[in-house]
């Protein structure tokens, strides 16, 4: 009888597990909550800092955290170019478990990520209308941790964004941001990206909008929440007289 009841158990524990791999998330409406920095350090020099909380679901189901850092170079006040370096990980399944083979069962898969990326940003103005063109370079030194397997890929990124200022404390922002893999398959992924934003104080705004993250063969829906908060420090770094 307890042999039997096993069997049961286990039968049922695999239709479980294999319902939840049958989805992808395609259906769900996942999450981003995003902070930027960029802290002026100099007349010419600037630190960004990043870190995205990125879910499957309405804040629940882990998919990934992002952290990035770099040093902007300020050539002008419309031209920036940057260096830097980010560290992402990944569960890149929808469900809590994952399946090896044919009845070998895995939790908290995962992908670890460091990546290096050069970045050159373009601002200009027409009428009320700030646009922004950013170019991304990326290499990216990508590991399994579960079959310990490394792979090093690279990619260009391009995003053109575009903000209207509504009042001294509401705005629009608008994006389109495509990603270019500089091997096999050179399409990667598309963002469209539309949001209203909120000037909170000089240095603080956010930003609540929404995401159609494109992929070949599937598609995903993004509510993002960002924090920018962007301050000028260059203040402690200057010899007092």
């Amino acid at each position: 009888m307890k042999n039997i009841l096993a069997i049961m158990a286990l039968c049922i524990a695999t239709l479980h597990v294999n319902a939840q791999n049958e989805g992808t998330g395609e259906d769900d409406f996942g999450s981003w909550f995003m902070y930027f920095g960029t802290n002026k350090v100099s007349d010419k020099w600037s630190v960004h800092t990043e870190a995205q909380f990125r879910y499957y679901e309405m804040a629940s189901n882990f998919n990934q955290l992002l952290l990035r850092t770099g040093a902007n170079y300020h050539i002008n006040d419309n031209a920036i170019a940057t260096l830097g370096y980010g560290f992402i990980e990944t569960d890149p399944t929808f469900s809590a478990f994952d399946i090896l083979g044919d009845d070998v069962f895995f939790e908290n898969n995962s992908i670890s990520e460091h990546r290096i990326f050069e970045q050159f940003i373009l601002k200009n103005k027409v009428w009320e209308f700030k646009f922004e063109h950013r170019y991304r370079l990326e290499q990216r030194f990508v590991q399994d941790n579960y079959t310990n397997v490394s792979n090093t890929l690279h990619r260009a990124r391009y995003r053109i964004q575009m903000t209207l200022p509504l009042t001294d404390i509401f705005f629009l922002n608008f994006y389109d941001e495509i990603f270019i893999n500089l091997q096999d398959n050179a399409f990667g992924q598309n963002r469209a990206y539309a949001a209203l934003g909120v000037n909170v104080t000089e240095d603080l705004s956010m930003q609540f909008g929404y995401l159609k993250n494109h992929f070949t063969g599937a598609n995903f829906d993004r509510l993002q929440v960002g924090v920018f908060y962007n301050t000028d420090l260059s203040g402690l770094f200057k010899k007092k007289e």
